[in-house]
């Protein structure tokens, strides 16, 4: 079967075959997230892929293509992905209110989260924002799926930017005062300083909010076609025990201070600070371990006008991915 999913550390053993999933013959494409959402939610093209968590839902609530197995190989807090004008008089979060945002796509599930953290810790309404979408780097994008018509009926303002503009441009103008991201905008990485972040100290922010609420966000999971999940259901057993001993595998090694692992020469006091903030186990797979994260997506996701009810957290995954055998 192939597998379409990004290159990370967690999936490494994967991508080598170091690890093998049980009974399957992996063939994995190393692609960046935007290309596999697209092909598999425009085209069905993979087996299996790594897929946005948002648009996961989104497809699951009208034709449900996929299944899902509770696998996470993106996770990230969001904060550090708000950017601002500073021309704007933007100083704090409340100072967005009425203004026009950028986002790429208004279900994308970075969106999501910083929505959902703006408007419940922040005082920052969704519908207080007037949504711009649109292609950040590059002109023409659009929503990957349509929105639900319960967005506007939430009073939600979303427009796309047209056909030849991008976002970046329109933040460095001054034609939109904020930008939601997960990308970070190439003129805040090549110093312009017509744009920054709005949190001046986003890692403070983020810690905070972590010890506050127990939430990681979630990025992406893992899905597998319906037909390929209906006709050898054993698979997403077999992919999620594969995944999580590729992620135990990247884990266990992180903090090797012998040879340093990644270029960053101070690993070790990152990895150290990690762990005391968030505990050894900081990437669960899983429903339980990551039930207060998955609950809070699937609140804001509703809040937000994209679902037509609240779901539950294991609706989204195959069941047999759910349990293990006890001997």
């Amino acid at each position: 079967m192939t597998l379409a999913c990004g290159d990370y550390d967690r999936t490494e053993a994967l991508r080598t075959g170091a690890v093998r999933p049980e009974g399957v013959d992996l063939t994995y494409l190393a692609l960046p997230p935007e290309e596999v959402f697209y092909r598999m939610l425009r085209y069905r093209e993979f087996d299996a892929a790594e897929l946005s968590l948002s648009s996961y839902v989104l497809n699951l609530t009208r034709t449900a293509d996929f299944v899902a197995i509770p696998v996470f190989p993106s996770r990230t807090f969001r904060h550090n992905g708000i950017y601002v004008n500073a021309a704007a008089g933007i100083a704090e979060p409340a100072d967005l209110v009425g203004r026009l945002v950028g986002v790429p796509e208004y279900q994308m599930t970075a969106a999501v989260f910083i929505r959902g953290v703006l408007a419940e810790r922040h005082g920052v309404p969704v519908a207080a924002v007037r949504y711009r979408t649109g292609g950040l780097h590059e002109p023409g994008r659009s929503e990957k799926l349509p929105l639900p018509a319960r967005v506007a009926e939430l009073g939600i303002e979303v427009e796309p930017i047209g056909p030849r503009r991008t976002l970046a441009a329109m933040l460095v103008a001054g034609e939109i005062d904020a930008l939601y991201s997960a990308r970070m905008p190439l003129p805040f990485a090549h110093g312009d300083p017509s744009v920054r972040r709005l949190f001046g100290d986003p890692r403070r922010v983020e810690e905070s909010y972590f010890a506050d609420t127990g939430v990681f966000p979630i990025m992406h999971t893992v899905v597998l076609r319906r037909d390929v999940y209906e006709r050898r259901p054993w698979l997403a057993r077999s992919l999620y025990k594969a995944f999580d001993e590729a992620r135990q595998q990247a884990t266990r090694m992180i903090g090797e201070t012998n040879a340093l692992r990644y270029s960053l020469p101070w690993l070790y006091d990152e990895v150290e600070r990690t762990r005391a903030a968030m505990g050894r186990d900081f990437w669960p797979y899983g429903v339980d371990a990551n039930d207060v994260t998955l609950r809070t997506f699937l609140r804001y996701s509703y809040e937000q006008g994209l679902t037509d009810r609240q779901w539950e957290p294991a609706e989204l995954f195959a069941p047999e991915a759910l349990e293990a055998f006890i001997v």
